[in-house]
């Protein structure tokens, strides 16, 4: 049970006398938007952050919250799967499941005992029902059993009657059909008696596997419901504080000129593609993990080097050496990892606004920060950025708020076409909604968008067509109308016959 929880970090109150208590054998999701407070009530829990008030009771034992340390929540039985993992790919199974368990075995002059850390593998791999050999590379396992590798590391050492399992957005970048096996395999350790506390952002994964819905806003419980017993618009407005409306694309629009086309493209795993983009029309690109999403993706962009084929936009073949000629050609890319290749996160707002655009502040030698600054406060308007001001460390955003200003950095450059590699990751759903918003405006402009995802939901939502790639080919094209996950799934898996383009 959790009683009281508080934290601040200077006048900022992100937990603010949250209490709630977790039944055994059930599965609790966590919601809230960017900036709720959930990841610092989790880092609380851990240890990791030093709590202001408030207790935590596991097993009978009360712990202050300002007392807990890392060794100290994992004696009171809390186990924590992280959203960036620390597992190692390059090592075995049974290597990992060592080094974040009891360790090795060791025998005479402390040689490891690599046939008894074999068979303990092998124990808890079968105790948890996956699918996997203690001697496997854990990287040749797909996405979603590599977290249950994770998840059972974290649960080797305790008992499933007395614990806590904590997910942090456990799903993020998985695939449908990945996802579905992740919580299928959550949902059994529900039901063998195990307590999880599920963090996620996913809608659908919190009708699909939790029994309860604790929401947070603004670092204050403001409600705990069953999800059978609400509708999704009801917990949208739960999370978002206001009603959101659903966004679809205009399908009575005709779509306008050809912008940028793409013939025999070969770039690494790529190819060869053929692609033609209308301005006015967000373009879907889905497939599985490998299929070739985000390296069609960067070969627009000048960062995979193309092999052969061609580009032309408007017309006009495109050499795209590096990403400066891509820019110059009014190409904007919005990657997927955020943290290594976007964010400069201890740069301010208004440096990460005007990384892209820097040179036009410069006149005679001399730096217009004051024209800069102006600008980016224009731009926290403009694209629904929440910040104390634009002098104010990336840092200390939310994650949907930091999106937002990665987005806005390309999008003021007003570009033809409009590259976005999973867009709305990690991000919860009121600034998700945002994020559609400014992708429709751009588009209504005049440019084109070309989005990449793993969530077949998010691009029904926003395209007025998908490709689906497979093998880094385009196997199939699907209008918005014929859209759905197990569509998506068949053409990627090879199961439905291909689409000739």
């Amino acid at each position: 049970m959790l009683s009281g929880a508080t934290k601040s970090f200077g006048a900022n109150l992100a937990v603010d006398g949250v209490s709630f208590s977790l039944a055994k054998g059930h599965v609790h999701a966590l919601l809230g938007g960017n900036g709720s407070g959930k990841s610092t009530l989790i880092k609380m829990l851990a240890g990791v952050e030093r709590g202001d008030g408030g207790t935590v009771a596991i097993r009978g034992h009360s712990i202050p919250l300002a007392e807990m340390t890392p060794a100290r929540a994992t004696a009171a039985g809390l186990r924590f799967v992280h959203q960036q993992r620390s597992t190692f790919p390059e090592l075995t199974i049974a290597e990992n499941l060592a080094i974040g368990g009891n360790g090795f075995p060791v025998g005479a002059g402390g040689r490891v005992r690599w046939r008894a850390a074999r068979r303990e593998a092998a124990r808890v791999l079968a105790k948890y029902d996956i699918d996997a050999h203690p001697d496997q590379l854990l990287g040749e396992l797909g996405p979603a059993r590599q977290a249950m590798v994770a998840i059972a590391r974290a649960l080797q050492t305790g008992h499933a009657d007395n614990g806590i399992l904590v997910l942090d957005e456990p799903t993020v970048s998985l695939p449908d059909t990945e996802v579905r096996l992740l919580l299928d395999a959550v949902r059994r350790h529900a039901d063998q008696g195990q307590t999880v506390l599920l963090v996620t952002h996913r809608l659908e994964e919190v009708f699909s596997v939790a029994d309860n819905a604790i929401l947070l806003r603004n670092g204050q419980l403001v409600a705990e419901v069953a999800p059978r017993s609400i509708t999704r618009a009801d917990l949208v407005e739960l999370i978002v504080g206001r009603a959101v409306d659903e966004i679809a694309p205009d399908t009575s629009a005709e779509r306008g000129p050809i912008v940028l086309e793409a013939q025999s493209l070969c770039a690494g795993p790529v190819g060869p593609v053929d692609l033609t983009l209308h301005a006015g029309e967000v373009v879907g690109v889905a497939g599985l993990v490998g299929s070739g999403r985000s390296s069609l993706l960067k070969s627009l962009f000048g960062v995979l080097p193309i092999e052969s084929g061609s580009v032309r936009l408007h017309g006009t073949a495109l050499r795209l050496g590096t990403p400066r000629d891509a820019m110059r050609a009014g190409i904007a890319f919005v990657p997927e990892n955020r943290a290594e290749d976007a964010a400069f996160q201890e740069l301010s707002v208004n440096d990460n606004m005007s990384v892209a655009v820097l040179l036009d502040y410069w006149r005679g030698g001399r730096l217009r920060a004051g024209v800069q600054r102006r600008d980016a406060r224009d731009l926290l308007s403009r694209f629904l950025i929440k910040a104390q001001s634009v002098d104010e460390s990336l840092s200390a955003l939310s994650g949907g708020n930091q999106q937002k200003v990665i987005v806005s950095r390309w999008l003021r450059r007003a570009p033809q076409v409009v590259l976005l590699d999973e867009p709305t990751q990690g991000v919860d759903v009121g600034a998700r909604h945002e994020i559609y918003l400014l992708i429709r405006e751009a588009v209504e402009a005049g440019a084109v968008a070309l989005v990449a995802s793993s969530d077949s939901e998010e691009l029904a939502a926003i395209c007025d067509r998908v490709l689906v790639l497979r093998g880094g080919r385009i196997v199939g094209e699907l209008s918005r109308d014929e859209l759905t996950s197990s569509r998506v799934e068949r053409l990627a898996h090879g199961q439905e016959k291909e689409v000739t383009l």
